[in-house]
């Protein structure tokens, strides 16, 4: 019987178990935006995670919107992620880089030149934002003009090719939660009227052309892509949620994909909150590896997992605080308890300083 502690292959990569480490920044990358031997340190802790997805990666200068976020479009960065795909390698683990473009989600304390944020449209997004100093109120963005769209384009797939000589195993194309391509699908927060807006196909042209671009970059065998069809972070929402990714998922089909990566639920939300949504019918409708993620502990993790309705299930928060979470799961351990205080701060306390079980 296939369960949470079964290997799995996840087109060109083999993972030990089906306990999948969700994408979680941490704002711990040094001068440049570079990971650090730190950044090494946390991720090869947990390396006995079926597969790590790492925090999320900007693909370009433009694609930040937080302080110490680690890129992938620099030389500096690709060397400073070698370094940590050396370490989970060297503990025999396998690791994936999510690629990130903020879109909206910035302010032009962190664009290059102070230039305004890109966006789909102008439209401004409720909130705040930290840039370093202070936190500061967003601004409303430029939407993209049409002849920049296949710059986006080729920034996606530069950043794969860029992780490939990191030495990543893979990467995941990082397609919710609010960030730019989330916000071309959606229909709050894009109101264009050309090829890229309207209807579901056109709202859905940049994601899917990011995915042709990236899967012909380094092959769709190690692509893979993290979508979240009602969590409402980052002021987004569709009109009809359900319509917009069961057409998604069904034009990914072609590609074959690694797996598919669904955040289930409003994202930090208690479930009697989430907005409905049946991501059994995505189950159903997607042909390939798909992973679950959001609020699982080990019993709904392995039943999602032996029952078929899931290939994997990652986990955010349990990883976090415990780096061996899979043996802790073997042996009905008691888990550790996250440090919200230092989730973005404290360097090594609340990140490498978890203590693991005894031998």
């Amino acid at each position: 019987m296939t369960d949470l502690f079964s290997p799995a292959r996840f087109g060109a990569i083999d993972l030990a178990n089906r306990v999948v480490m969700s994408s979680l920044t941490r704002n711990r990358a040094g001068a440049g935006n570079v990971p650090t031997p730190l950044v090494a340190e946390y991720y090869r802790q947990r390396a006995s995670a079926g597969l790590i997805l790492t925090e999320a990666s900007p693909v370009c200068a433009e694609g930040h919107g937080y302080p110490r976020t680690p890129g992938i479009h620099t030389p500096e960065q690709i060397a400073g992620w070698r370094q940590v795909t050396d370490a989970v390698h060297g503990a025999g683990g396998k690791i994936a880089l999510q690629l990130w473009h903020v879109g909206r989600i910035s302010h032009p304390d962190l664009q290059p030149g102070g230039a305004l944020p890109v966006a789909p449209s102008a439209i401004r997004p409720a909130g705040q934002v930290f840039t370093g100093q202070a936190m500061q109120d967003f601004v409303t963005p430029r939407a993209l003009e049409l002849a920049e769209i296949p710059t986006v384009v080729g920034h996606y797939a530069q950043a794969a090719r860029n992780a490939m000589e990191a030495g990543f195993d893979g990467v995941e194309v990082h397609a919710g939660n609010g960030y730019l391509l989330d916000q071309f699908l959606r229909s709050s927060t894009n109101c264009r009227t050309d090829a890229y807006g309207g209807g579901k196909e056109n709202r859905a042209r940049l994601l899917l052309e990011v995915m042709d671009a990236v899967c012909d970059a380094i092959g769709s065998d190690r692509v893979g892509l993290r979508l979240s069809p009602v969590t409402p972070f980052n002021d987004i929402r569709d009109d009809d949620p359900q319509e917009t990714f069961d057409y998604v998922v069904t034009q990914l089909n072609p590609l074959r994909l690694a797996f598919l990566d669904i955040l289930q639920g409003a994202g930090g939300a208690p479930r009697e909150q989430w907005i409905p949504f049946d991501y059994d019918r995505l189950r159903t409708l997607y042909s390939g590896n798909f992973i679950r993620n959001n609020e699982y502990d080990f019993e709904t993790a392995q039943q999602a997992v032996t029952s078929g309705a899931a290939d994997a299930i990652a986990f955010g928060r349990l990883l976090l605080a415990n780096p061996d979470l899979v043996e802790r799961f073997r042996r009905g351990a008691p888990l550790n308890a996250p440090d919200y205080e230092r989730l973005y701060t404290g360097e090594e306390k609340g990140y490498t300083d978890y203590p693991f079980l005894p031998d």
